[in-house]
């Protein structure tokens, strides 16, 4: 007889399908509204990568109980301990968009005085 699944196992996997479910809308969103949902995703204080960081650093606690108690190899510690710190950056990296991310999402869409010029993403190296 198998053992039911546990609510919290349950709940990542439907957070997960839902992440999925919040990429596929955003992907067809028009500009302001994808602009909205990013800007909402990117809230240090209430958005999913703030929650996401939060989760990994709560997740690093338990590894170093664990890998302090030898049932966790330490390396499993150290990565996910690296992982909350380097999410931990990306946050406040992209933190000073929000304000930007924002203003994007709030604009009347009929606002098309003069068309904004596309900023170069790449430079590319002559041979």
């Amino acid at each position: 007889m198998s053992r039911p699944t546990p609510y919290p196992v349950r709940l990542a996997d439907e957070i997960t399908r839902q992440l999925g479910q919040l990429s596929d809308h955003l992907s067809q969103l028009p500009p302001p509204q994808a602009a909205q949902v990013i800007a909402r995703i990117l809230d240090p204080d209430n958005g999913i990568l703030g929650g996401v960081t939060h989760l990994v650093a709560t997740g690093s606690l338990f590894a170093k109980d664990q890998a302090e108690q030898g049932t966790l190899p330490a390396q499993a510690w150290l990565a996910l301990g690296r992982a909350a710190n380097e999410l931990h950056d990306i946050a406040l990296d992209l933190d000073e968009h929000q304000d930007t991310l924002q203003r994007l999402g709030t604009q009347p869409a009929t606002t098309a005085a003069k068309p904004s010029t596309p900023a170069p993403l790449v430079v590319r190296r002559r041979r």
